[in-house]
């Protein structure tokens, strides 16, 4: 078993959401012959590669610096086949999610995935309505095979969700851009775009937000609905229609 807490069923995801456990399951491979690092990079982020790399797509490790950038933010377009979803990286929010992100659209990491989870819970007390993507491997066991710690402060400013006064549950109101994970710790490619404000608890790095203008895609893809597959439910599982990102660049 790999070293990230990979959730049973996309039935456990409703709650929290993280990686989705999948019965295709395909093993990944390191691109260009490269070899993992030993450890961690040394800078602040402490990106650390995977001990088990089996359904990792390896393209190295993010520079990391020893003080990571934490102002200003930065743009990017997931160019996909339903339509250009632009998003705003937020340094301040989550300087080394950031790094990350822009990292692996460099490496043209995300390019021809599919965005393999949509998600429509609404009934109470459940409330999530999200868009998942960045898994190569289109199963939700996919990773770039490092991980690095979570940014929470981001989370938890969050408002509460209604009924919820001690924080424990969170409102990541529509639009929100934020990492999935498996567990504390566990960040590495996968993140999701909320197109419905969604209940989650404070464990979700958010690390920017998506435009109008990409909100509308969202929109639209979330309209085409949800095919459950033989794991999912009728309010999760992968798009009705397929989503692939054809290419994540930077700029809007």
């Amino acid at each position: 078993m790999r070293t990230l807490k990979i959730q049973s069923s996309l039935r456990t995801l409703a709650v929290a959401l993280g990686v989705a456990a999948s019965a295709a399951l395909t093993p990944g491979v390191a691109t260009a012959g490269e070899t993992p690092a030993d450890g961690p990079t040394r800078g602040a982020c402490g990106y650390a590669p995977l001990e088990d790399q089996t359904y990792s797509t390896w393209t190295g490790l993010p520079q990391d610096p020893a003080r990571t950038p934490a102002r200003g933010t930065l743009g990017f377009t997931l160019q996909t086949n339903h339509g250009d979803i632009p998003v705003v990286l937020d340094r301040a929010l989550a300087p080394c999610t950031v790094q990350s992100f822009a990292f692996l659209t460099h490496q043209k990491y995300f390019d021809g995935t599919d965005c393999h989870r949509l998600t429509a819970y609404q009934t109470p007390p459940f409330a999530l309505s999200v868009l998942q993507c960045g898994d190569p491997l289109g199963t939700g066991w996919g990773d770039p095979g490092y991980a690095f710690e979570d940014e929470l402060d981001s989370a938890r400013a969050l408002e509460n969700w209604p009924g919820f006064p001690d924080g424990s549950r969170k409102s990541y109101p529509r639009g929100t851009l934020a990492m999935a994970n498996g567990g504390p710790d566990t960040n590495g490619s996968q993140f999701f775009l909320v197109y419905r404000d969604s209940r989650l608890r404070p464990d979700y790095t958010v690390f920017g937000h998506v435009t109008d203008e990409g909100m509308r895609v969202l929109d639209e893809i979330a309209a085409g609905g949800i095919d459950p597959g033989t794991e999912g439910t009728p309010e999760d599982g992968a798009p009705a229609h397929r989503v692939t990102i054809e290419r994540a660049k930077s700029g809007r």
